[in-house]
């Protein structure tokens, strides 16, 4: 066993990088299933990507990289989307609504931006599908626009190569048809029973 020695904490960080020590280990070991857990993503990007400022505020981050992250969806796509700061809400219920990233002002295209960190990055280029983890907000596109045909699912992260910068996933209506109905009549009966409470103790 070999004991490395460091003068201050930064540097000691900057070794733990790409390795797997005993507080990731748990981020790596998969117990069930096959698939790998984020922590293997985190030691790809962390031999790839360009180390992020200490501290830095991922919302504030999100916020600055996304009209970068559409302009090259734009690009790409051949489109221009608009870019207004909007809420789209069902005609029968206000309460079942989404904020669009950007969308098409004939409403059958929309762009959810995802700027979510290097490893986050990586497992989307290398399993080809976007995070899983928002998974109901894709859906809530749909069930909230009925005219809506097709969702970009946006990653974008300036910390890698051009390559791996930018990944671009298409969601289709029918793909989630079945969930769209199923989840909108959910959502509908969810409310319904907030409705009862709120007006029985509002009284």
């Amino acid at each position: 066993m070999k004991i490395k020695k460091f003068d201050n904490e930064f540097s000691w960080k900057e070794a733990r990088k790409t390795k797997i020590t005993g507080s990731r280990l748990g981020s790596i070991v998969v117990l069930r299933g096959t698939g790998k857990k984020i922590g293997f993503y985190e030691l790809i990007a962390e031999r790839l990507a360009i180390p992020r400022p200490e501290g830095e505020n991922k919302m504030e981050r999100g916020h600055e990289l996304e009209p970068i992250a559409i302009e090259l969806a734009e690009k790409e796509l051949g489109k221009t989307f608009n870019k207004e700061l909007v809420i789209w809400e069902r005609d029968e219920e206000a309460c079942i609504a989404i904020s669009p990233d950007a969308f098409l002002d004939n409403l059958k295209e929309a762009i959810e931006v995802k700027c979510l960190g290097s490893a986050k990055q990586i497992k989307a280029i290398i399993e080809n599908q976007p995070e899983d983890e928002y998974k109901w907000q894709y859906l809530q596109y749909f069930i909230v626009n009925d005219n809506l045909e097709k969702l970009h699912v946006v990653m974008y992260d300036p910390s890698f190569v051009e390559s791996l910068q930018y990944k671009r996933f298409e969601i289709t209506r029918e793909e989630l048809k079945e969930d769209i109905e199923k989840y909108l009549e959910y959502q509908r009966k969810e409310l319904e029973e907030v409705n009862k409470i709120v007006n029985k103790l509002s009284f």
